[in-house]
């Protein structure tokens, strides 16, 4: 069963650093069975309630997964390569469409919102302690959940949306358990759903959002959580439209024990309505980022969901960070509160650009998607070769493998760094590298 490997050990942590120890070795491989409790048990001359504890801290920090009479495997790995690293690099004189950052003019000067949060700090100094949340920064955050419709809650501050939805997944979920996620979706939480020792699975969507026969049959087969982008979604720019939240909502009403997240990744930057999906299982979070709106370096989401939830979050951070910066949350609350970012103008900006390079592509027989916000996808027959071929025509962008799973081949194009004379020659270029497409969706 194990080859010539033999598991040590006569206390449950002995046991368990010896799997691992192999496991890490590569004496253990992805896959391989363990054997069952009571025969390790009688090899070691141990009670098997000690290879039983040995065995549940092995799943406990995902290096086995048990599966009833099928018995203990070791887990397949995570990948080790980041989806982030499959990019292409632009060499001199080629432009950059590829890394999925705002447009730079779009952002607002942080020199007075950073300056008024130093004068609060001085006149109440964030020390241990104190609250996790400012007071002002909550009350913001709830008026503008409470103004898009989010059921009440209470609320977390993380560094990023990122950060929350890992504390969110952790506090919920085991190692094994499944996640039914966005394909084609966002990369860098297609890597951390298996980092976290848990298993994605692959839900189709369109521009309307994840499809609801797709959903469906992620949670008949057992995913115990559904994350779905809100608005904006990475690569390829669909939201949440009302009938489809209605159908979604039918859908999760079947499975009330799914932890739903909602990442409302185009807060602040699109003008289509929120269509918030919570309120249907019994346990729920929605996060909101001020990275795309406000700058990347704003490590700062808020997040609110059921009281279970965000209880755990605040728990488990309490032992960490601690809290995310109060100097921080006083200049984003700053930000807002003096409107900062005229979101109808950013959202504008950004739908001019993605709504024209998708009439273009669309008159040259190239199907594009890009509902909203500053990403637009297009499906290609042959990804590396479209790749290859814009970038040699001046053009880099981010090759599709960094966000799919099952679904089929595709670029993004990210519009921030596009002017409107761009973008018949951005159409051409593409047009010319990828050539027809037939008209599909994206699963």
């Amino acid at each position: 069963m194990l080859g010539e490997y033999r598991i040590v050990g006569r206390r449950a942590s002995e046991i368990a650093a010896s799997v691992e120890r192999a496991v890490g070795a590569g004496e253990l491989e992805p896959g391989q069975l363990l054997p069952p409790m009571r025969e390790l048990a009688t090899e070691l001359g141990v009670n098997p309630n000690t290879v039983a504890s040995a065995y549940r801290t092995l799943r406990d920090r995902g290096v086995i997964e048990t599966a009833g009479r099928k018995g203990s495997r070791v887990r397949p790995k995570p990948a080790s390569t980041a989806r982030g690293s499959i990019r292409v690099e632009a060499p001199p004189g080629v432009r950059d469409l590829g890394e999925g950052n705002p447009d730079t003019a779009l952002l607002p000067p942080l020199h007075d919102a950073l300056a008024a949060a130093a004068r609060h700090n001085a006149q109440a100094p964030g020390l241990y302690g104190r609250a996790p949340i400012d007071a002002e920064f909550a009350r913001l955050a709830r008026a503008g959940l409470d103004a898009d419709g989010v059921p009440d809650g209470p609320l977390a501050v993380t560094s990023g949306s990122l950060d929350a939805i890992e504390r969110i997944l952790a506090a919920h979920l085991r190692p094994g358990d499944a996640v039914a996620v966005e394909d084609p979706g966002w990369g860098s939480l297609l890597d951390l759903v298996p980092a976290l020792g848990l298993r994605p699975v692959p839900v189709a969507l369109d521009d309307d959002g994840p499809l609801p026969g797709e959903v469906e049959r992620a949670l008949a087969a057992g995913a115990r959580a559904l994350i779905v982008t809100d608005r904006a979604q990475n690569p390829t720019g669909a939201a949440v439209s009302e009938a489809r939240a209605r159908e979604l909502r039918a859908v999760l009403a079947r499975y009330p024990r799914t932890l739903l997240i909602e990442d409302d990744h185009g807060h602040a930057i699109v003008d289509l309505p929120l269509h918030p999906l919570a309120g249907v299982t019994d346990t729920w979070a929605l996060v909101r980022s001020a990275a795309k709106a406000y700058g990347p370096d704003l490590r700062i989401a808020v997040l609110t969901g059921d009281t279970v939830t965000v209880d755990r979050v605040l728990g488990r951070q309490r032992l960490g960070p601690g809290w995310v910066s109060r100097l921080l949350q006083r200049a984003v609350a700053h930000l807002w509160a003096t409107g900062a970012v005229d979101s109808n103008a950013v959202a504008r900006s950004y739908g001019e650009r993605r709504d024209a390079l998708v009439q273009a592509l669309a008159a040259r027989g190239i199907e594009a998607h890009g509902r909203s916000g500053m990403n637009v996808w297009v499906p290609v027959p042959d990804e590396t070769g479209a790749v290859a071929r814009l970038l040699h025509a001046g053009w880099a962008v981010a090759p599709g493998a960094r966000f799919r799973m099952s679904a089929p081949p595709g670029v993004r194009l990210t519009v921030s760094d596009l002017a409107m004379d761009d973008i018949e020659p951005v159409a051409d270029a593409v047009a010319s590298a990828a050539g027809p497409a037939p008209a599909r969706s994206y699963g």
